[in-house]
């Protein structure tokens, strides 16, 4: 396996991904949308976005990961929201996740921010994995208000 940072220029590579991910959250494919919202993100330095390929050539996406900047008042620091990690379903239950998290754990670091937080559906499979790298379930983190 092998984890880089997304650019610009890897699109088209990501792109696909994206669309898996929402469609995995019970959303219409809009690979047109998943473009232009990702490249939205790109050009705009509003996200970080971890590929995982499944050799060093990069001739296969397997999977991604994708961060956004927060900001905790209460200890003035910066800190991540891991809001999308999504692994291409043929490649699940190979580490690749645990490489993803890993990487975003390493950038953090790297940054000398807060932590990370993520948001994930109480059905997802996925608790386990985030559970056994290090991250705890918060019962402060569970209003939501949506327009």
């Amino acid at each position: 396996m092998h984890i880089r940072k997304a650019t610009l220029q890897d699109l088209d590579i990501i792109t696909p991904l994206f669309d898996g991910y929402r469609q995995f959250y019970r959303q219409a494919s809009n690979l047109e949308g998943a473009s232009v919202f990702l490249k939205e993100r790109l050009t705009n330095k509003e996200s970080t976005i971890f590929i995982a390929f499944y050799d060093r050539e990069e001739t296969e996406a397997v999977g991604f990961t994708q961060l956004y900047p927060l900001f905790s008042s209460v200890s003035m620091e910066q800190m991540m929201l891991l809001n999308d990690l999504y692994i291409s379903p043929a490649h699940r239950g190979k580490g690749i996740g645990t490489l993803l998290i890993n990487s975003a754990k390493e950038l953090c670091l790297s940054l000398k921010q807060k932590g990370i937080v993520l948001q994930t559906e109480t059905t997802n499979p996925a608790q386990q994995l985030y559970e056994r790298l290090g991250f705890n379930k918060d019962p402060d983190l569970h209003y939501f208000w949506a327009r």
